[in-house]
């Protein structure tokens, strides 16, 4: 922050002290405007808003500077206060800096201290608007993308839990959303600035998961010659994220069970209580209630967890939103990869309507990917998609897989495709196709006739 453009308020009922202080300031290159008393400097707050303010603690009148800084600190949060007195105690120092004042100096002022605090004060303010202005460029990144009613209903959820402490639990199937909406709630709370920790229990060997998420002592197992941290202190202040939490054993569920309920953990070989403060967001994507039923999953763990129950839809759930996720995806890869953006046909739009997605919203974004990187154009069409991948069984221009009956046939047809598309590409010039497509032009040619590739009508 330039010093031209900070603005500093002085609140104090001595003339030469409000004089000597703003004079040195201004010469600083400092905003300054001066206030006579607690009432004064509470409306100069208000009209000016500055960015720091030095006030002194005794002043005549109702209003004192611990009052000034009481009323201030709620309505004015980004202000920074120092507090400034001839006779002050250590009483008053320790109760003006419980109230949220930045420092205290006493009379008389060093000028040297003073552009010292200052100075700081507006290093940490610049550090904290950066913050800012990062997380909600994250946070903008890790948008949920939809206006279909279910996903309305998601983000309003998100809206309500965020702010709470409470232990969360997100089902659904996989590839529509879980970590997303996981992050979300991180993001959205007072933990943002705290870290987001991921744990995967389907991707960690059994005997192993319990040491990653709580640690592990030296020696308390082979080849463990050093203690090592688990994601549990890694999170510490923030949120651990568990996905696939049916896949964890029997062993871990009852130590999470412990930690959810008392704060405090082991790490494996250990005998210490470690306390901590950890939100837990757990995601499954099967039927955990079902698991639980079936006696795969604990009842108690279940319901600890569940105390706000997610369910994020499928794809085919909400149809709608596929149109606005195409181009968000479109966008995302056009500015990563510096393609242009590409134009999308209304039949091909339809195609990826009709699609049944399998793989969720992942899926999507995925295939949006392998589109930008095999059509060549900034123009999609039906004929691109399928290129691409997108094979509906209904689709007369599609490749007829019923009569595909083994992968050799499969892949002739996807080379002779490929290869028509490439030699179109190239305006027929068969060796500038060798070249781009990295093949040597005599093979290129034996392929052009094993497949009966006529060249002359391309």
């Amino acid at each position: 922050m330039a010093a031209l453009s900070t603005k500093i308020l002085i609140i104090d009922d001595e003339a030469p002290i409000r004089d000597v202080l703003s004079a040195s300031l201004r010469d600083e290159g400092y905003q300054v405007f001066l206030a006579h008393d607690g009432e004064s400097g509470l409306q100069a707050i208000k009209d000016v808003q500055p960015d720091v303010v030095f006030q002194d603690i005794w002043m005549p009148g109702n209003i004192d500077g611990i009052e000034v800084l009481t009323r201030s600190r709620k309505e004015f949060p980004n202000v920074e206060f120092v507090m400034i007195s001839g006779h002050g105690t250590i009483e008053t120092a320790v109760k003006a800096t419980k109230l949220g004042a930045w420092d205290f100096i006493e009379k008389p002022l060093s000028m040297d201290k003073i552009l010292i605090v200052i100075s700081n004060i507006l290093s940490y303010q610049q550090q904290k608007e950066e913050k800012a202005l990062l997380l909600n460029k994250l946070r903008k990144s890790i948008a949920l993308v939809g206006e279909a009613p279910s996903i309305v209903a998601t983000k309003q959820v998100i809206a309500r839990v965020a702010p709470t402490n409470s232990w969360v639990l997100i089902q659904g199937e996989a590839g529509t959303g879980k970590e997303l909406v996981a992050q979300n709630i991180h993001y959205l709370s007072t933990r943002a600035s705290r870290p987001f920790v991921e744990i995967n229990c389907g991707g960690i060997p059994e005997d192993l998961l319990e040491a990653e998420i709580f640690g592990i002592e030296k020696g308390a197992m082979p080849g463990v010659e050093r203690a090592k941290k688990g994601k549990l202190d890694l999170a510490h202040g923030g949120t651990l994220y568990i996905a696939e939490i049916s896949e964890m054993n029997k062993d871990a569920q009852a130590k999470l069970l412990t930690y959810l309920d008392d704060k405090k953990y082991r790490r494996v070989g250990g005998s210490e209580l470690i306390e901590n403060d950890v939100r837990v967001i757990a995601a499954s994507s099967k039927d955990l209630d079902k698991e639980v039923k079936e006696g795969r999953f604990r009842e108690d763990l279940y319901y600890r967890l569940n105390v706000i129950p997610f369910r994020v839809p499928a794809l085919r759930e909400h149809p709608e939103d596929i149109p606005v996720l195409v181009s968000y995806f479109s966008d995302n890869v056009a500015s990563e990869s510096g393609y242009p953006k590409k134009a999308i046909s209304e039949q091909a739009m339809n195609k990826m309507l009709a699609y049944q997605w399998t793989g969720n919203v992942r899926e999507l974004k995925n295939f949006i990917e392998r589109v930008y990187i095999l059509t060549p154009g900034e123009f999609v069409d039906v004929h691109d998609l399928r290129f691409a991948g997108l094979i509906d069984k209904d689709d007369e221009q599609g490749f007829e897989m019923q009569d595909l009956s083994t992968f050799r046939d499969a892949r002739a047809q996807f080379e002779k495709e490929y290869l028509l598309r490439k030699i179109n590409e190239n305006g027929g010039n068969i060796s500038k196709t060798a070249e781009v497509i990295g093949l040597e032009r005599s093979y290129l040619h034996r392929k052009i006739k094993a497949y009966g590739i006529d060249t002359k009508d391309i």
